[in-house]
């Protein structure tokens, strides 16, 4: 049906680690509530311990010294300010403050056995491992000063080893400072002959190359040759624009020695001063030949002598230039010539220095090689030199802040122990209710059982206090017997006073859920017969077939409640009714339907069969077919049908049972079950194909809140004649379903 779960892979057991991420503080907090005993105990037998131990032991002596241990002294100081080379004045070898790694040298053997030698001559009896158990040695927040205590039952002993180890430790201070120092020593010594030999291997290659070379410092010859290349490409640069300009004014007297009426034009005649001369002479001539033309004919000879000299001039001018022509080629040629020279020596001054380049680099590196290996040189020579110097020191880098005490007795204080011991036992008590807890493996809680199994809680059942005590059951049936009821029970004398119904309403208003779970699980087919089972016995399982066909009836459905645990039969206990006719005796024929079928005054839609006598074969009873016939009359005759069967686990009833019905719900006992347990169970389920429509968690110890505080509040806050009043003004019919709510709240039990 579409209301039934049927078992499969969903519905089986889940380790809680599948369903949640970490640890839960809330689980943690149950498990140590539910040991309490366990914590308790284990805290106080600790705790007793301690103060036992307290009072016996036997009384401890103490006493300690205080040593300082500077990164330097004053002797180191006076040195320091002789050689500001020496290995005390510099930080990284005078930083020598106490930190793990030294605390653990002044109690490793190194510096223990010693001092251990030392001692056994006054006190012979201590050993190593007693030397080492008792001796603390605790720095301050600087770590400049230790803390040196030593503790015994022997006063003198403590006396005895502080002085001893005190000394010891001084010794040390300073061994250990020269020790550090022949040690470098020794490893300069090593390495000097290197370093020199390393040296003069590098002035020897050195020394070859400027040989090669034929130079003294290439840097300085290269500096020279640059400076010669820049001057004698300037004067180069110079010399070809003379030459430009000189070719130019060759041309240009060319043209003018071509051009006689030009004679006059060119800057090199206008520069030669015979040229100059002979052309004045002419403009003389010509001036007086104009100033006679003026007074003489052409043809006069006055004219004709001027004119003859005039011819006379014109030769020479003309010589002139042509000598002033060749003076300037010659000038020429000569720049040229200039320039060629110029154009060899920078190709040669360049190549020499790209030969030099090569060599000043060879040099360079050699150089830079050399000055750091006479840099090492110096630096070996200056740290032995101030080794050496900080060898010569004896005073010792430590120094006794505090001599050592006269012992003082510390005996254990029982306060402190008890505090401690307490601590310890919660501790433990703690651990070991986590260790029970677990590997008990029960579930306790409705979280953890949803955790585990994937199927449906409809309800949970909460312990009741009225399951603890009769007093209320007796006064409810009294109460029914007063107001008409009939009843089958017997009462012995009326002793105890009524609770209250607060008391009982969680635990039957959660009947009440169930029911309402149950029949709106499958709004479209209602459920009309269901099998209440559990995994192991005592998990509640009569006790919640008995109150769900109660709650049932109250609802209006006319139910019957079916006693099928042919094992151990219940319910009629429960009910206080006989167990002489019942289901057995219906099957083998003995009695009638209408015999064993049994309303029970409490409600007269409420029906029960009781179980019978305990057959021999209860599974023949099962298979027998009025069996059957049983099953087919009830399911015509009643809405609600409720079969108590006997544990799944160990038993073959249950299965067979569930067959007849719409589904089983499974009764979990909160801290009882097991989840192995409860995994078998729903194993045989899951091979018997049996539909499960949920579980129900009995015996629930976690507080009931909400819903049933709120009902309380209703009917406590219910108006009377317009006002609020707390007290209840009941109907009879009230009166008696609420003696029979504390009536059924004992019988749970």
């Amino acid at each position: 049906m579409a209301s039934e779960l049927q078992l499969s892979s969903k519905g089986a057991l889940h380790p809680e680690g599948d369903q949640e991420g970490g640890l839960r503080l809330d689980r943690f907090v149950a498990a140590l509530r539910r040991h309490l005993l366990l914590i308790a105990g284990i805290t106080t037998l600790t705790a007793s311990a301690a103060v036992l131990k307290a009072i016996t032991d036997a009384p401890t002596y103490q006493s300690s010294f205080d040593i300082l241990t500077p990164s330097s002294t004053l002797e180191t100081q006076i040195i320091s300010t002789l050689n500001p080379n020496a290995l005390s004045n510099q930080t990284e070898f005078g930083n020598s403050t106490i930190d793990e790694t030294r605390l653990r040298i002044l109690t490793s053997p190194r510096v223990i056995e010693p001092i251990l030698k030392e001692l056994q001559k006054s006190q012979p009896s201590v050993s190593y491992g007693q030397l080492i158990t008792n001796l603390k040695i605790v720095p301050n927040q600087d770590g400049e000063i230790l803390t040196v205590t030593y503790s015994s039952e022997d006063p003198e002993q403590v006396t005895d080893v502080l002085e001893v180890v005190m000394a010891g430790y001084l010794r040390y201070s300073l061994e250990d400072r020269q020790n550090d120092i022949f040690r470098g020593l020794d490893f300069l010594d090593e390495q000097l002959p290197e370093v020199r030999e390393r040296v003069s291997s590098l002035e020897a290659e050195l020394e070859d190359l400027r040989q090669r070379s034929n130079l003294i410092d290439p840097l300085k010859q290269g500096e020279q040759l640059s400076t010669q290349t820049a001057k004698f490409t300037a004067e180069q640069f110079d010399l070809r624009l003379q030459l430009e300009q000189s070719q130019q004014l060759y041309q240009e007297l060319q043209q003018t020695l071509n051009n006689d009426g030009e004679l006059a034009a060119n800057s090199a005649l206008l520069n030669s001063n015979r040229y100059q001369a002979l052309l004045n002479q002419l403009l003389e001539v010509d001036s007086q030949l104009a100033a006679d033309l003026t007074l003489y004919l052409e043809n006069s000879p006055e004219i004709e002598v001027v004119e003859s000299r005039r011819e006379n001039l014109q030769p020479l001018i003309e010589r002139e230039g042509l000598r002033v022509q060749r003076e300037l080629a010659s000038y020429i040629r000569e720049l040229e010539n200039r320039d060629r020279a110029l154009s060899e020596t920078i190709v040669t001054l360049n190549q020499t220095t790209n030969r030099l380049s090569t060599v000043t680099r060879q040099y360079n590196a050699l150089q830079r090689e050399l000055e750091i290996a006479t840099t090492n040189l110096n630096q070996f020579l200056t740290k032995r030199e101030a080794l050496r110097i900080d060898a010569a020191q004896r005073q010792t880098p430590w120094e006794v802040l505090t001599p050592p005490s006269q012992p003082r007795a510390s005996a254990a204080s029982a306060k402190r122990n008890l505090l401690l011991g307490t601590l310890l036992g919660l501790l433990l008590g703690a651990g070991a209710a986590i260790v029970v807890d677990r590997f008990s493996g029960k579930i306790y809680t409705i979280d953890e059982l949803k955790a585990a199994v994937r199927l449906p809680v409809l309800g949970n059942i909460p312990i009741s206090s009225l399951l603890n005590s009769g007093g209320s059951v007796l006064f409810a049936v009294r109460e029914i017997n007063s107001i008409g009821l009939t009843s089958d029970f017997s009462l012995p004398p009326l002793s105890y006073e009524l609770r209250t119904d607060q008391v009982a309403m969680p635990f039957l208003e959660a009947f009440r859920i169930l029911a309402t779970n149950i029949r709106l699980s499958n709004p479209e087919q209602p459920l009309k017969s269901i099998t209440v089972s559990s995994a192991v016995p005592n998990s509640g399982k009569t006790t919640v077939s008995f109150h769900l066909a109660y709650t049932m009836a109250l609802l209006g459905y006319r139910t019957l409640v079916v006693d099928n645990d042919f094992r151990r039969p219940s319910l009629h206990t429960l009910c206080h009714l006989p167990n002489e006719k019942g289901l057995s005796n219906y099957v083998i024929g003995e009695y009638d339907f209408e015999d064993i079928v049994v309303n029970l005054p409490l409600d007269e839609k409420l029906f029960i069969v009781t179980a019978g006598p305990i057959p021999p074969s209860p599974l023949k009873i099962l298979a027998a077919p009025r069996m059957q016939e049983f099953y087919d009359k009830i399911n015509q005759e009643f809405d609600f049908i409720i079969f108590d069967t006997p544990p799944l686990l160990g038993f073959a009833d249950t299965p067979m049972i569930a067959e007849k019905t719409q589904g089983m719900l499974l009764a979990v006992h909160l801290g009882e079950v097991k989840y192995s347990q409860l995994q078998a169970a729903l194993d045989e389920l899951q091979i018997a194909q049996t539909s499960v429509i949920g579980m129900v968690a009995n015996y629930s110890q976690e507080q009931i809140d909400s819903g049933y505080g709120y009902y309380h509040y209703y009917h406590q806050s219910t108006p009377v004649n317009g006002k609020s009043n707390h007290k209840t003004a009941w109907t009879k019919k009230d009166k008696v379903s609420s003696l029979a709510n504390s009536f059924f709240s004992f019988l749970s039990k």
